[in-house]
């Protein structure tokens, strides 16, 4: 299990030498996510995914769980009701909360990948004065160990806190 650590820095210049001082303390680099503005030029930095900047995470599971109470719903009432003379059956309740959850999930999907991170909101004002975030994802027995070698070798790095919901694959 893993955690992310958000923490500020004031520039390229820091980000790099954050990115090496983590590198020597076995952090991978696939691990460390940096996120600027859109004109400064991170250099050999790994650079944020869409599935970091978006809401594709948050909006896959709203739109899977609205899909599946839809799917159920109209399930249940093609189950309770006759229409045209025709009984519909247990499948027909199955089939519609799974097309319904599908459906959810895709169509909301579709809407996250083109909505910023509500996650990384708090930070737009830092990113937009030209600081850089990182993002960096360590093995939960191994947080306060990294914070304190950030504190320690990186004074200049602001500690933005955690997150204790992160996710398994992006």
């Amino acid at each position: 299990m893993r955690r992310r650590l958000y923490v500020l820095l004031p520039d390229v210049g820091s980000a790099r030498q954050t990115a090496d001082d983590l590198l020597l303390a076995r952090i991978e680099d696939r691990h460390m996510h940096f996120l600027s503005r859109r004109e400064t030029a991170l250099g050999e930095l790994h650079e944020a995914s869409f599935l970091q900047k978006s809401d594709v995470r948050r909006a896959f599971f709203v739109g899977a769980g609205l899909g599946l109470l839809g799917g159920a719903a109209l399930g249940v009432y093609l189950k309770m009701s006759t229409l045209g003379g025709y009984h519909f059956d247990v499948d027909t309740l199955l089939l519609c909360t799974v097309a319904g959850l599908l459906l959810g999930a895709w169509g909301s999907t579709l809407i996250g990948v083109s909505t910023p991170s509500v996650q990384l909101k708090p930070f737009d004002i830092d990113l937009a004065a030209g600081k850089i975030l990182l993002m960096v994802d360590v093995p939960h027995a191994r947080v306060d160990e990294i914070q304190q070698l950030l504190a320690r070798r990186h004074p200049e790095a602001v500690d933005r806190g955690l997150d204790l919901t992160m996710p398994a694959f992006p």
